[in-house]
């Protein structure tokens, strides 16, 4: 891909926001605006984490948004989000990802400030997390359904795995995304947008947190359920060989045809053979019936 460029003067200030930038192209942005070069090597970085550093003449911030389609099974942050990184100070803020972002392409205000604009592009950030909270509780409350009012066999082991792998990784990056906004300096009258973010947050990651107990909740009563009913299937093969095992021994022992066997002689050997079986499997039953096995 092509890297794109956008230049956007507003009345006070100038946004620069570049999309899938090469080396050259952030090495002469460095050069040009007097940036920082381990700064914009972290800019590059397609797995970096959430960070913000303040400079002397500019503060420098990555985030992360949620991009991941939900049925995919992630394992890594990169699979699950995508990163923004930010340089501004009073006159200048420059944008730089890889992805294209709506809110990026489709501006929804006029700022007065970098700082405010910024703190627009954080909160839709932010937002990109909610839709799925949503989704995956909601997906859990149909696999709680379907454990205990349904068929607990048409649930996939590999998929709980899989939801709770997303949604452990998700909470971790908000809680890194926490710790980095609390340490972003603004002016008196950005504050109450500010903590506005850090409250949407909080909620964020208390309905994340409730969702990856709910998540080991459920692995661990799907597990205990197929833990149960092959302890039923153990149970139901033990009762049969409880009643199979003595009977198998009489009929093996007037089995073996010696010569010196009286009972094989008797007119009613058979009959009594029988009857002796049938007494056994009683006793066995109404033991069994006694102690609530069956």
């Amino acid at each position: 891909m092509n890297t794109e460029y956008k230049e956007t003067n507003f009345n006070n200030f100038i946004w620069i926001d570049i999309c899938n930038p090469n080396k050259e192209n952030l090495d002469k942005i460095a050069k040009d605006y007097s940036l920082d070069y381990f700064q914009i090597k972290d800019s590059l970085q397609t797995g970096h984490l959430p960070k913000f550093e303040k400079q002397e003449n500019y503060d420098f911030l990555i985030l992360r948004a949620f991009t991941a389609k939900l049925d995919n099974r992630i394992t890594n942050v990169n699979e699950l989000s995508n990163k923004i990184a930010f340089f501004y100070s009073n006159k200048k803020l420059i944008t730089i990802h890889r992805s294209n972002f709506n809110f990026l392409e489709n501006l929804s205000l006029k700022p007065n400030s970098t700082e405010e604009l910024v703190i627009y592009f954080i909160h839709r950030m932010m937002q990109t997390f909610e839709n799925p909270s949503k989704l995956l509780a909601d997906k859990n409350d149909e696999i709680e359904k379907t454990i205990f009012l349904k068929n607990y066999i048409k649930i996939s082991l590999k998929d709980l795995y899989y939801q709770k792998t997303q949604t452990r990784i998700t909470k971790k990056l908000l809680q890194i995304s926490q710790n980095v906004i609390h340490q972003i300096e603004v002016s008196e009258k950005s504050k109450t947008a500010l903590q506005d973010i850090k409250d949407r947050l909080l909620s964020l990651l208390l309905g994340y947190d409730e969702i990856l107990e709910n998540s080991n909740n459920l692995l661990n009563t799907y597990l205990s359920v197929n833990a149960q009913k092959s302890n039923d299937v153990t149970k139901l093969l033990t009762i049969f060989s409880a009643f199979f095992l003595p009977l198998t021994f009489v009929a093996g022992i007037y089995g073996m045809n010696f010569e010196n066997m009286p009972e094989l002689k008797w007119q009613m050997g058979y009959f009594i053979a029988l009857g002796m079986m049938v007494i056994i499997a009683l006793i066995i039953y109404f033991w069994f019936k006694r102690k609530r096995i069956i």
